[in-house]
Protein backbone atom coordinates (compact mmCIF):
# COMPACT_ATOMS: atom_id res chain seq x y z
CA UNK A 1 0.00 0.00 0.00
CA UNK A 2 1.48 3.54 -0.88
CA UNK A 3 2.79 4.95 2.36
CA UNK A 4 0.29 8.16 1.97
CA UNK A 5 -2.20 6.17 1.65
CA UNK A 6 -2.70 6.19 5.93
CA UNK A 7 -2.71 9.54 6.13
CA UNK A 8 -5.45 10.38 3.25
CA UNK A 9 -7.09 7.60 5.16
CA UNK A 10 -7.06 8.99 8.75
CA UNK A 11 -8.09 12.42 7.35
CA UNK A 12 -11.54 10.85 5.50
CA UNK A 13 -12.32 8.91 8.29
CA UNK A 14 -11.57 11.84 10.81
CA UNK A 15 -14.66 13.32 8.87
CA UNK A 16 -16.91 10.41 9.48
CA UNK A 17 -15.74 10.14 12.75
CA UNK A 18 -17.60 13.35 13.84
CA UNK A 19 -20.72 12.08 15.21
CA UNK A 20 -22.72 9.03 14.27
CA UNK A 21 -19.68 6.71 13.47
CA UNK A 22 -17.33 7.87 16.58
CA UNK A 23 -20.56 7.60 19.27
CA UNK A 24 -20.83 3.34 17.52
CA UNK A 25 -17.48 3.59 18.02
CA UNK A 26 -16.98 3.89 21.29
CA UNK A 27 -20.49 1.81 22.47
CA UNK A 28 -18.56 -1.07 20.78
CA UNK A 29 -15.13 -0.60 22.37
CA UNK A 30 -16.37 -0.06 26.26
CA UNK A 31 -17.45 -3.98 25.81
CA UNK A 32 -14.16 -4.89 25.81
CA UNK A 33 -12.05 -6.03 28.79
CA UNK A 34 -9.28 -7.92 29.97
CA UNK A 35 -6.56 -8.88 27.47
CA UNK A 36 -7.97 -7.54 24.09
CA UNK A 37 -6.64 -8.12 20.17
CA UNK A 38 -7.35 -5.63 17.55
CA UNK A 39 -7.36 -7.00 14.05
CA UNK A 40 -6.91 -4.57 11.37
CA UNK A 41 -5.90 -1.72 13.45
CA UNK A 42 -5.33 0.37 10.72
CA UNK A 43 -4.89 4.33 11.69
CA UNK A 44 -5.57 3.37 15.67
CA UNK A 45 -8.83 5.63 15.50
CA UNK A 46 -10.16 2.56 18.47
CA UNK A 47 -7.07 3.24 20.73
CA UNK A 48 -8.24 6.56 22.76
CA UNK A 49 -11.41 4.19 23.55
CA UNK A 50 -9.94 1.05 25.08
CA UNK A 51 -10.35 2.13 28.86
CA UNK A 52 -11.92 -0.90 31.16
CA UNK A 53 -8.56 -3.34 29.54
CA UNK A 54 -5.50 -5.07 30.50
CA UNK A 55 -3.64 -4.83 27.59
CA UNK A 56 -4.04 -4.06 23.82
CA UNK A 57 -2.02 -5.60 20.94
CA UNK A 58 -3.06 -4.23 17.59
CA UNK A 59 -2.50 -6.36 14.17
CA UNK A 60 -2.40 -5.03 10.85
CA UNK A 61 -1.22 -6.52 7.47
CA UNK A 62 0.39 -2.77 6.36
CA UNK A 63 3.21 -1.95 7.92
CA UNK A 64 2.40 1.78 6.82
CA UNK A 65 -0.76 1.97 8.89
CA UNK A 66 1.17 0.53 12.03
CA UNK A 67 3.92 3.22 11.65
CA UNK A 68 0.99 5.99 11.10
CA UNK A 69 -0.59 4.37 14.16
CA UNK A 70 2.25 3.99 16.24
CA UNK A 71 1.85 7.90 18.01
CA UNK A 72 -1.44 6.84 18.80
CA UNK A 73 -0.44 3.97 20.42
CA UNK A 74 2.28 5.39 22.79
CA UNK A 75 -0.73 7.94 23.88
CA UNK A 76 -3.00 5.22 24.67
CA UNK A 77 -3.45 3.37 28.43
CA UNK A 78 -2.58 0.84 28.28
CA UNK A 79 -0.01 1.44 25.65
CA UNK A 80 -0.67 -0.77 22.21
CA UNK A 81 1.54 -3.65 21.31
CA UNK A 82 2.00 -3.80 17.35
CA UNK A 83 2.21 -7.15 15.13
CA UNK A 84 2.27 -6.99 11.42
CA UNK A 85 0.41 -9.79 9.85
CA UNK A 86 -2.82 -10.94 8.73
CA UNK A 87 -6.35 -11.69 9.66
CA UNK A 88 -6.20 -14.94 7.98
CA UNK A 89 -2.91 -15.79 9.91
CA UNK A 90 -2.37 -14.06 13.40
CA UNK A 91 0.57 -14.34 15.00
CA UNK A 92 -0.80 -15.54 18.58
CA UNK A 93 -1.29 -18.70 20.28
CA UNK A 94 -4.78 -20.61 20.69
CA UNK A 95 -7.11 -19.00 23.60
CA UNK A 96 -5.21 -16.29 24.08
CA UNK A 97 -7.77 -13.00 24.13
CA UNK A 98 -10.47 -12.12 26.22
CA UNK A 99 -11.87 -9.69 23.78
CA UNK A 100 -11.22 -9.53 20.10
CA UNK A 101 -11.98 -6.38 17.80
CA UNK A 102 -12.86 -5.39 14.21
CA UNK A 103 -14.14 -1.99 13.05
CA UNK A 104 -14.17 -1.84 9.43
CA UNK A 105 -11.89 -4.26 8.74
CA UNK A 106 -13.82 -7.21 7.13
CA UNK A 107 -14.27 -5.42 4.01
CA UNK A 108 -10.95 -5.82 3.23
CA UNK A 109 -10.12 -9.47 4.43
CA UNK A 110 -8.87 -10.70 1.40
CA UNK A 111 -10.37 -14.63 3.33
CA UNK A 112 -13.19 -13.76 5.76
CA UNK A 113 -14.08 -17.09 6.37
CA UNK A 114 -10.56 -17.98 7.37
CA UNK A 115 -10.14 -14.66 9.19
CA UNK A 116 -13.80 -15.58 11.57
CA UNK A 117 -11.73 -19.32 12.08
CA UNK A 118 -8.83 -17.43 13.29
CA UNK A 119 -11.18 -14.79 15.61
CA UNK A 120 -12.23 -18.35 17.25
CA UNK A 121 -9.02 -20.36 17.60
CA UNK A 122 -7.34 -17.33 19.50
CA UNK A 123 -10.08 -16.19 21.93
CA UNK A 124 -10.92 -18.01 25.03
CA UNK A 125 -13.85 -19.66 25.66
CA UNK A 126 -16.56 -17.09 26.34
CA UNK A 127 -14.29 -14.38 24.63
CA UNK A 128 -15.96 -11.22 23.17
CA UNK A 129 -15.66 -10.57 19.58
CA UNK A 130 -17.03 -7.09 18.89
CA UNK A 131 -17.38 -5.76 15.20
CA UNK A 132 -18.53 -2.79 13.39
CA UNK A 133 -18.29 -3.04 9.33
CA UNK A 134 -20.39 -1.33 6.70
CA UNK A 135 -22.11 -4.79 4.73
CA UNK A 136 -23.98 -5.67 1.37
CA UNK A 137 -27.15 -4.00 1.70
CA UNK A 138 -30.38 -5.80 2.11
CA UNK A 139 -32.32 -3.46 -0.48
CA UNK A 140 -31.88 -5.11 -4.12
CA UNK A 141 -31.08 -1.64 -5.59
CA UNK A 142 -28.53 -0.63 -3.09
CA UNK A 143 -27.24 -3.76 -3.54
CA UNK A 144 -26.67 -4.09 -7.22
CA UNK A 145 -25.18 -0.84 -7.11
CA UNK A 146 -22.69 -1.96 -4.45
CA UNK A 147 -22.05 -5.08 -6.93
CA UNK A 148 -21.93 -3.12 -9.96
CA UNK A 149 -18.78 -0.48 -8.24
CA UNK A 150 -17.02 -3.13 -5.65
CA UNK A 151 -14.12 -3.47 -8.68
CA UNK A 152 -13.06 0.09 -9.22
CA UNK A 153 -14.02 0.61 -5.33
CA UNK A 154 -11.67 -1.98 -4.34
CA UNK A 155 -9.01 -0.66 -6.69
CA UNK A 156 -9.48 3.37 -5.30
CA UNK A 157 -9.92 2.26 -1.55
CA UNK A 158 -7.38 -0.39 -0.55
CA UNK A 159 -9.52 -3.61 -1.54
CA UNK A 160 -12.21 -2.54 0.34
CA UNK A 161 -15.54 -4.96 -0.85
CA UNK A 162 -18.80 -2.88 -0.54
CA UNK A 163 -20.80 -6.16 -1.07
CA UNK A 164 -19.35 -8.01 1.84
CA UNK A 165 -21.88 -9.91 3.45
CA UNK A 166 -19.86 -10.39 7.43
CA UNK A 167 -23.54 -10.27 8.93
CA UNK A 168 -24.10 -13.90 7.17
CA UNK A 169 -20.54 -14.89 7.88
CA UNK A 170 -20.63 -14.61 11.00
CA UNK A 171 -23.84 -16.41 11.43
CA UNK A 172 -21.91 -19.36 9.34
CA UNK A 173 -19.52 -19.27 12.28
CA UNK A 174 -19.64 -20.58 16.09
CA UNK A 175 -19.76 -17.36 17.45
CA UNK A 176 -22.51 -16.78 18.91
CA UNK A 177 -24.39 -13.16 18.37
CA UNK A 178 -25.60 -11.75 21.72
CA UNK A 179 -26.60 -8.13 19.93
CA UNK A 180 -26.78 -6.97 16.22
CA UNK A 181 -27.76 -3.61 15.03
CA UNK A 182 -27.78 -1.91 11.87
CA UNK A 183 -27.44 1.59 11.28
CA UNK A 184 -27.46 4.26 7.97
CA UNK A 185 -30.44 1.91 6.76
CA UNK A 186 -28.51 -1.36 7.34
CA UNK A 187 -25.15 -0.20 5.62
CA UNK A 188 -23.76 -0.13 9.01
CA UNK A 189 -23.61 -2.99 11.52
CA UNK A 190 -22.45 -3.52 15.04
CA UNK A 191 -22.04 -6.92 16.26
CA UNK A 192 -21.75 -7.72 20.24
CA UNK A 193 -21.00 -11.61 20.34
CA UNK A 194 -18.81 -14.31 22.02
CA UNK A 195 -17.10 -17.35 21.53
CA UNK A 196 -18.80 -20.28 23.09
CA UNK A 197 -17.58 -21.92 26.12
Amino acid sequence: MDHRFPIIYDRFMSLLEKGRIENIRKDLIKYADGHVLEIGAGTGLNFPYYRQVSAVEAVDPDLAMINYAFKRGKKAVPAIKFHEGRAEDLPFKNKQFDSIVATLVFCTIADPKLAIKEIERVGKPGSKVLLFEHVKSEQRWKAAFQEKITPIWKRVCGGCHLNRDTVHLIQESSIVIDSLESFCDGLFIKIVGHIPT
